[in-house]
């Protein structure tokens, strides 16, 4: 599937964990363009739900084109993921029998140079997934001290030269676009050649992590991860599945450490014990599915969601 551009990742391992049947209640927690959506929905039949939430406008529109005329009921939500309660409140759905989230930004995202989350081409620096809220990226790389940028570029992007980027971050403003910032980050940590003259071109771009790491304060990824994995059992049916794609550490450690402690209070019966990784011919297909990881697991005791976690929700 490659409508809008967008590819799936790991579309055959999460439809194998996630177990989607005929007639049950299904969340797209992180809905993007749909190519999980239509895969889930397929499975569905008339009698089945889908409901998908993205807190992207643009990307609602793209899923309810993708998902136009397939059998089953499909609800959107206009929601970031970490609101998951909140919206089945609202829609009187619950408990569910599947939750997946594929965490990160969509190909659809990336490729937009207008939305300012790659480097690949010249576009503002924004950075927002949802286009509505305040916090751009230029007010951080402009705005932001120099201490407070190094801080936020080691922590969210793990970049060991965080304090150097940042230097020359601030030494460099105003900065506008993506391609002004990866210049000067470049400039200061891309390693030279032999002779002194050339730049190596070898492995990602010397900007990769302190993009990363400013797309993730700039939405806070992390907090909305936490949020959402709190939620997750409460609304989960007996027997119900959550599956996660994740992209780095950052995303994937929360998760691995959230599912093992609720499988040692008998929450969840984890279903990976090992991290699930894509097959070669799928990255050799698309190269953005090199780093995912899948985790997955299955609700063990079915409690309905009490006052106490929708008030948290």
């Amino acid at each position: 599937m490659t409508e809008h551009g967008h590819i799936p990742v790991m579309l055959a391992e999460a439809l194998q964990y996630l177990a989607p049947r005929p007639g049950g209640v299904y969340v797209d927690c992180t809905l993007g363009a749909g190519g999980h959506a239509a895969g889930i929905a397929a499975c569905l039949g008339p009698s089945g739900r889908l409901i998908g939430l993205d807190q992207d406008p643009a990307a609602l529109q793209a899923a309810g084109e993708r998902l136009r005329g397939l059998p089953p009921r499909v609800d959107f939500a206009r929601a970031n993921f970490s609101r998951l309660g909140a919206v089945l409140a609202e829609l009187g759905a619950g408990p569910v029998d599947g939750l997946l989230a594929d965490f990160g930004m969509s190909s659809m995202q990336m490729d937009d140079a207008a939305r300012g989350f790659s480097f690949a081409a010249e576009g503002p620096l924004d950075m927002r997934m949802d286009p509505s809220q305040e916090l751009t990226a230029a007010q951080v790389v402009n705005q932001f001290g120099e201490r407070e940028l190094a801080d936020l570029i080691f922590q969210y992007g793990e970049e060991r030269r965080s304090r150097r980027i940042a230097r020359a971050i601030v030494r460099s403003r105003p900065l506008r676009t993506t391609t002004q910032l990866a210049g000067v980050i470049a400039a200061v940590t891309r390693p030279m050649s032999r002779a002194g003259r050339s730049p190596r071109s070898r492995g990602p771009h010397p900007a990769t992590r302190a993009f990363q790491a400013l797309r993730i304060f700039v939405n806070q990824e992390l907090e909305h991860i936490a949020a959402w994995l709190a939620q997750a059992p409460a609304w989960l049916a007996e027997g119900g599945r959550v599956v996660t794609i994740a992209f780095h550490s950052l995303e994937d450690r929360p998760v691995k450490q959230n599912f093992q402690a609720l499988a040692r209070q008998g929450v969840y019966e984890i279903l990976t014990p090992r991290v699930v990784r894509p097959a070669p011919d799928e990255v050799a297909a698309n190269p953005r599915a090199r780093s995912a990881r899948l985790r997955a697991c299955r609700r063990l005791a079915a409690r309905p969601a009490g006052p106490e976690a929708r008030e948290a929700a």
